[in-house]
């Protein structure tokens, strides 16, 4: 068994299919529009095959998105290499973006950094 996909809801769809291509290397697919209820996606797809599906509407609820919370938390992607991870980290830096964590080696053994993304979700980078 295996996670076919995860989905967010996001403000920004645009923004955020350009933030996954240009930092993490995501294919994306042609937008999906319902014109019903104008709903919107994009399917991201990465190398590995793992696939994320960004969504709009207009009826989305953008509620505070507190690190210490319930529920889902973070997405990890894994860039294969430490050096991997202190490069991307300090591009995501110099892009504006913050980082909450630098680069380090955590309790449970993973080398990892955290930043937030633009629409101020976690995303944690590991080896």
């Amino acid at each position: 068994m295996k996670i076919e996909h995860v989905a967010m809801y996001v403000n920004n769809l645009e923004a955020v299919k350009n933030f996954f291509i240009k930092y993490f290397k995501a294919h994306s697919s042609n937008e999906y529009h319902n014109k019903n209820n104008d709903f919107r996606s994009y399917f991201l797809s990465f190398d590995d095959g793992t696939r994320l599906e960004i969504m709009n509407k207009p009826q989305i609820i953008d509620s505070k998105k507190n690190i210490n919370r319930t529920g889902y938390i973070h997405i990890a992607f894994s860039l294969g290499s430490a050096s991997n991870v202190d490069k991307l980290t300090e591009q995501l830096r110099n892009d504006g973006y913050k980082v909450i964590s630098s680069p380090r080696i955590t309790g449970d053994g993973y080398y990892e950094s955290c930043i937030i993304d633009l629409e101020g979700n976690q995303i944690e980078l590991t080896i």
